[in-house]
């Protein structure tokens, strides 16, 4: 059983980090993050083994990486299909299909959630410094933040939108119905 829950955790994070870069890669060609930032060329380096080959044959929409987004989609359905045959649950291809949907949701969210967070971590470190990681957050997280800051502007010099967005984006997770053992 000890060695089962290790392999069924170290399945699960791998998949997530994966996903989680897949992920990244499209949203920061999405709010055009700095390319050449090294976090921006991490992403790129890890996740273009996969999704290059698919950019002459999937069409760009704007700026949304759409072979980078159909690998993600495809690797989440892979994941709900090993998940499913690791706990023995016979999973059928349409409900695996709706459950990678809603696991990408569920990423996204996640994501945003943890990005946020360190954001706000890294401006009481270091208020006014500039790093990679704090220009990346703010290309990524600025969008998010910016209506929020229109309706709640700083109080006594304190930025309360990001914990606004996190609560938000808190409850949204809890409206997903994506059963807990794909979470």
């Amino acid at each position: 059983m000890g060695a089962g829950n290790a392999l069924f955790f170290l399945v699960n994070v791998l998949f997530d980090l994966f996903m989680g870069a897949l992920l990244l890669r499209v949203l920061l060609q999405l709010v055009r993050a700095d390319f050449y930032n090294p976090l921006s060329q991490l992403v790129w380096k890890i996740t273009n083994p996969l999704a290059q080959p698919l950019r002459p044959l999937v069409p760009r929409y704007r700026n949304l990486d759409t072979a980078t987004l159909l690998v993600l989609f495809v690797v989440a359905v892979i994941y709900i299909g090993v998940v499913g045959w690791m706990l023995g649950a016979a999973v059928s291809l349409p409900l695996m299909v709706w459950f990678a949907l809603l696991k990408c949701i569920v990423l996204a969210i996640n994501l945003y959630t943890l990005t946020l967070f360190v954001q706000a971590i890294l401006s009481w470190m270091g208020p006014g410094g500039r790093n990679p990681a704090a220009d990346i957050l703010w290309s990524l997280n600025e969008p998010l933040l910016k209506p929020v800051r229109r309706f709640i502007p700083p109080i006594g010099g304190f930025d309360l939108s990001p914990l606004v967005v996190m609560l938000a984006l808190q409850v949204l997770i809890r409206l997903v119905p994506l059963p807990m053992l794909f979470r």
